[in-house]
């Protein structure tokens, strides 16, 4: 009975594989369940965090899988705004991860809240002075374009699809989803950015305080560069995890290549603004204030290796890997530049989270070490173990990969 649920032509392992692939990961996931009852029952008091640090591995994980997550809005754009054909192969599978980053960062957020009973307080009583009233607005609408983009790939379910009422409104949201692309675009676009300017304008902590553009800091800019830089291939990676998973081609390597281009041309345009902004601030704006680059790090845990680590190794290497032909096109290749580049935004969402608030504000403070204990590990694994179930039912009864019945055929 099973079988007739899978997608038109292709294999799928047997129920029973499934139940304990499943069970394994309703077994990580529970465990990060009992975690957040326990944040919900007895409070944040629960995690490592406190009064000094109010942001930390949570909002980190939630920057980091936002970012990763950028590949639906911005492949979206190309695919249906700019007509670039070659990224229909894969972009139901953008809007999966799409939907799986942005849904779980906002569970993440539901337990870094505190109070999550007041999470409504936002959007009744908005701080309209706040940049993060902006990305609550922003980061709610554009769930719930990435939920009207992820309906007519269920509609597609081939037993659902023999519907007519149910066939012809997949084929009416498909004919009109260059709408909701837009859409997508300009909400993620400026929620990234205010991400981004949020730590922008703190102008008590000197690590993440810049100056910008009118009344956006370049923080704005570059949060959005790098999301862009990073998110299609992250997307590249989930491909190729499942293709090695299941033992099958799900996505062609000439659009795997596309899209580490498209990430190499966009992360080698934030790389060059990366290193101006950083430049300008450690010869310009910390001078301006009495304080010196070496003030901005502190020992191992915020050393500057973080900062050539994220800029160096995982920003000007594979935007130059991505950007040239005959490294691109070798799939080692592509797969090492995707990786290190999607490690370079993730430290670059930590520093400015949890660097900026270490560093001492005050003439008395001294610098203080975070360190984020099980309860915060195992709810943002919960997380990705949500992740793995939704990718794991999406593939095995949605017709996720357009090319698999052909490449495997």
């Amino acid at each position: 009975m099973d079988s007739k649920l899978f997608p038109e032509g292709v294999q799928r392992c047997s129920f029973g594989q499934f139940l304990i692939w499943t069970a394994v990961i309703l077994g990580f996931f529970t465990w990060g369940l009992y975690a957040a009852v326990l944040v919900l029952y007895n409070g944040i008091g629960t995690t490592g965090l406190d009064n000094y640090f109010g942001f930390g591995a949570w909002i980190t994980f939630d920057l980091a899988v936002i970012a990763l997550g950028a590949g639906a809005f911005f492949t979206g754009l190309l695919k249906y705004i700019l007509k670039i054909k070659q990224l229909e192969k894969i972009i139901n599978l953008t809007v999966v991860v799409g939907f799986i980053c942005y849904s779980g960062a906002m569970l993440v957020l539901t337990l870094d809240i505190g109070q999550p009973g007041r999470a409504w307080f936002g959007y009744w009583h908005p701080n309209v002075h706040s940049m993060l009233t902006e990305v609550i607005f922003c980061i709610t609408c554009y769930c719930t374009v990435l939920i009207i983009e992820f309906v007519p790939l269920v509609l597609e379910q081939k037993q659902l699809n023999k519907i007519p009422f149910i066939h012809a409104l997949a084929h009416n949201m498909h004919v009109n989803m260059a709408l909701f692309a837009g859409l997508g675009a300009f909400l993620s676009t400026f929620h990234q950015g205010s991400l981004g300017g949020m730590y922008g304008v703190l102008i008590g902590r000197p690590y993440a305080f810049r100056e910008g553009f009118f009344i956006w800091p370049w923080t704005f800019f570059l949060f959005v560069l790098s999301a862009v830089g990073t998110g299609p291939v992250f997307t590249v990676l989930v491909a190729t995890f499942m293709e090695k998973l299941t033992g099958k081609k799900l996505v062609d390597y000439k659009t795997k290549a596309l899209m580490g281009k498209i990430a190499g041309t966009m992360l080698s345009v934030y790389m060059f603004f990366k290193i101006i902004d950083t430049w300008a601030w450690a010869t310009g704006y910390l001078p301006s204030v009495g304080l010196t680059f070496d003030d901005m790090f502190y020992g191992l845990v915020y050393g500057k290796w973080l900062l050539y680590t994220e800029i160096i190794i995982c920003g000007v290497i594979p935007a130059i890997m991505m950007i040239t032909p005959s490294i691109r096109n070798r799939p080692a290749m592509l797969y090492i530049a995707a990786i290190l580049a999607c490690i370079g935004v993730s430290i670059n969402r930590y520093v400015f989270t949890v660097q900026t608030i270490a560093q001492p504000a005050l003439p008395f403070d001294s610098w203080q070490v975070y360190a984020p204990n099980w309860v915060e590990y195992a709810s943002s694994i919960m997380i990705v173990a949500y992740g793995f179930l939704v990718l794991t039912l999406v593939y095995r009864y949605l017709p996720l990969f357009p090319q698999e019945r052909e490449l495997n055929n």
